[in-house]
């Protein structure tokens, strides 16, 4: 697809590997490069793994962007979180391979997933915006308040706390970990599980279980970051 997003298909699955060298920032570049990736997934109609590279999943969107608040700031918010919206509500399962840390909107990505296998260690996961001086985003906020367990939501979001993986698990950010060299193997393994799901009973499922909630993000993008004349 690109030098940092990688599409590869093999026996129903199909898997989305980020990896830009760094943090595996979501920028416009990487947010159509996977949008690219997820129209190839869906045209093939296979189960869809989304993987990061070694010791990080992504460290959230890109900063430089982010600062300086103008057109281009706006189009990657917007962008961002209309593809967790569209995670969200992809016709096919889709799992995550976490391989590391998870922050900001690379933790909004897990929560828009359907399953998220991580890898075990001292990594980082959970939603930092607080600490670093930004209020909640709304679309950010449904996102959560529709993944995570609300007895956490305090600490998760208002708080901004940060989890190891294996904590991450009992707040809802994962589902389970696993030691880091196995976590894209146990990614597949779900996948296949997932696979073998009546597609269209899936597909029907998720439209009931997810449809406000997207119907919110999207209210909320448009809330947060209304589109420039």
């Amino acid at each position: 697809m690109t030098d940092s997003v990688q599409y590869e298909r093999t026996d129903g699955i199909s898997t989305i590997s980020l990896d830009d060298g760094k943090a595996n920032v979501i920028s416009q570049t990487m947010i159509a490069a996977v949008n690219r990736a997820l129209d190839q997934a869906e045209a093939d109609g296979t189960v869809v793994v989304l993987a990061g590279r070694r010791r990080i999943f992504s460290a959230g969107f890109d900063l430089e962007i982010l600062g300086r608040f103008d057109d281009e700031t706006v189009g990657m918010l917007r962008g961002g979180f209309e593809l967790a919206a569209r995670l969200l509500a992809f016709p096919s399962p889709v799992v995550v391979a976490c391989t590391g840390h998870a922050l900001a909107m690379g933790s909004f990505l897990l929560c828009a997933a359907d399953y998220r296998v991580g890898a075990d260690g001292e990594y980082k996961v959970g939603a930092n915006e607080v600490a670093i001086g930004l209020p909640m985003p709304l679309p950010a906020l449904t996102i959560l308040q529709h993944r995570l367990s609300p007895a956490l939501h305090t600490r998760s979001i208002a708080l901004a706390e940060i989890f190891t993986p294996a904590a991450a698990c009992g707040v809802g950010f994962l589902d389970h970990v696993v030691p880091p060299e196995r976590v894209l193997e146990e990614a597949r393994t779900v996948a296949e599980r997932l696979a073998t799901l009546d597609r269209p009973a899936y597909v029907a499922t998720k439209n009931r279980l997810r449809g406000t909630t997207i119907d919110e993000i999207r209210a909320g993008i448009d809330a947060d970051y209304p589109v420039r004349a």
